[in-house]
């Protein structure tokens, strides 16, 4: 039986979404290349995630910095000295696999947060082998996940581990020059750099990969409030607290009730967060939740670490895709000791250096989630149903023939809906049946077809994926009736059934 995995990646080197990075040398493992569909759908959704964690504020911006840093960065980060993974080695044909991933696929446990020690007892307890030769393992070691580089002939630098880092390193800046106002919101989606010893799972564990963090700079004394704590108040979040681990309980508790576990500001971002992968990426309820991070697995400057899990039935599991995290001052503080520059703010009559709720997505698992979630079959097609807003595109636009002018006012339609802001998918080629095929297939969610009737009382015709109803409108309503169906509205409402 074909996995899931496998069907994802046939379909996204067949069709266009991503396919391993320098391929035609064989490839480089944990690099992956998006092709023109993936660099689509990840531009939207990047677009979405943009608009809806920007607009909670206006005091929230993006910033693009550097991904080539100083040493000292993360030397005062941590990252030089333990940013490290647990490894074993096999003794027979030298594969490395990162222990506590090897446990976790084999075992169907969750290791995170164990220590090297806990792992190399579990490793003899199972009698664990090499998964490539079944050759005996070596002990428990470590590898650091940075990657060093050397700026001209003596100068060390390191590709950034993370995109945290930058917004730090930029606060102060930013604070002068956006009127030295809390809370602050630096937002970054860009690339960060991690030498992963075994990355696998496609897109889900790579070296190279992107992430989209919101660092948000505030007075930790009104960590008690949020000014739009009453909008969300009594909205319900998916929870699964550490005290749920042995029965993997979720929970749906209202934000209110939430804080009395947590802070109101804290508890607010949780809900948003929650907001936009249920209304905006159209993650189903029951495959989401927020699973709190005991003390030995959360980091240690972390206060309060909840991540954000989508279930996925090719891990046979959840997935971690996010993190809300409360990193206190911890990293402003780290750089004001080591680079000796203050990083405090004068603020409410009072001195004090900011502390940091980051809220951290992982771009590619997020873009993976939503091929496999969205990626439908029945017995006349396979289809991605992607929320309307993420499809590669807006609409695939047809002649039903190439030939008595329908050809040549198709092409007229075609600029006039690029014109109005349309990306448009335009198709000459096979039967109108199979156009429609290849458009469910990578997720476009309406198909406009110009026919005989087009030129005779300009009319189109436009098909919904989903459900593949066809209604017939005029040609005056295309732009508006499309922008009503990209928001949401069933199609049937918006013109005039096809039989």
């Amino acid at each position: 039986m074909t996995s899931n995995f496998e069907k994802i990646e046939e379909i996204a080197r067949r069709r266009g979404f991503f396919w391993i990075g320098s391929e035609v040398y064989g490839g480089l493992s944990g690099f992956y290349d998006y092709a023109h569909l993936g660099s689509l759908l990840k531009s939207r959704w990047e677009s979405e995630w943009r608009k809806f964690f920007l607009g909670l504020d206006d005091n929230f911006f993006e910033i693009q910095p550097a991904e080539i840093m100083h040493e000292r960065v993360w030397q005062a980060s941590g990252h030089v000295e333990s940013f490290v993974d647990p490894v074993v080695k096999c003794r027979k044909c030298g594969n490395v696999e990162r222990a506590d991933k090897l446990l976790e696929e084999q075992l169907k446990e969750s290791f995170e947060g164990i220590s090297m020690e806990e792992l190399a007892k579990v490793i003899k307890k199972h009698n664990m082998k090499c998964p490539k030769c079944k050759g005996q393992l070596e002990e428990v070691g470590v590898l650091n996940l940075m990657f060093p580089i050397t700026i001209g002939n003596d100068v060390r630098a390191y590709l950034r581990g993370e995109t945290a880092q930058a917004a730090y390193l930029n606060f102060r800046r930013e604070f002068e020059t956006l009127r030295k106002r809390l809370p602050l919101g630096l937002a970054i989606i860009g690339k960060a750099f991690r030498n992963e010893i075994s990355p696998r799972q496609l897109i889900t564990r790579m070296r190279e990969f992107t992430q989209a963090e919101l660092q948000i700079f505030f007075d930790p004394e009104k960590m008690e409030e949020h000014r739009k704590f009453g909008e969300v108040k009594d909205y319900k979040i998916l929870v699964m607290p550490v005290k749920n681990r042995e029965n993997n309980q979720i929970d749906e508790v209202s934000c209110e009730e939430m804080t009395k576990h947590l802070p109101r500001f804290y508890v607010y971002h949780m809900a948003k967060v929650q907001q936009f992968f249920l209304d905006v990426l159209g993650i189903p309820r029951h495959l989401f939740r927020f699973k709190e991070l005991s003390d030995e697995e959360k980091a240690f400057y972390n206060k309060y670490h909840w991540d954000i899990e989508v279930k996925l039935e090719s891990i046979g599991g959840f997935l971690e895709i996010g993190g809300v995290h409360y990193r206190t001052d911890h990293d402003l503080g780290a750089h004001q000791k080591i680079s000796k520059q203050d990083m405090s703010v004068f603020a409410d009559g009072r001195k004090f250096v900011p502390h940091v709720l980051e809220l951290s997505f992982g771009v590619d698992r997020n873009i993976y989630a939503q091929l496999e979630l969205c990626y439908k079959e029945d017995r006349e097609r396979s289809f991605f149903n992607f929320p309307r807003r993420l499809a590669p595109f807006d609409c695939g636009l047809f002649p039903l023939v190439n030939k008595d002018g329908i050809d040549g006012k198709a092409e007229e339609l075609k600029a006039f809906m690029k014109d109005c802001g349309f990306s448009v998918f335009y198709d000459d080629s096979g039967s109108i049946g199979r156009r429609y095929r290849r458009m469910d297939e990578i997720g476009v969610p309406a198909s406009i077809t110009v026919d005989h009737r087009t030129l005779e009382d300009r009319t189109v015709t436009i098909r919904d994926r989903d459900s593949m109803k066809q209604i017939r409108i005029p040609v005056a309503d295309m732009a508006e009736t499309l922008r009503k169906f990209i928001s949401g509205t069933p199609i049937e409402s918006l013109g005039t059934p096809v039989k």
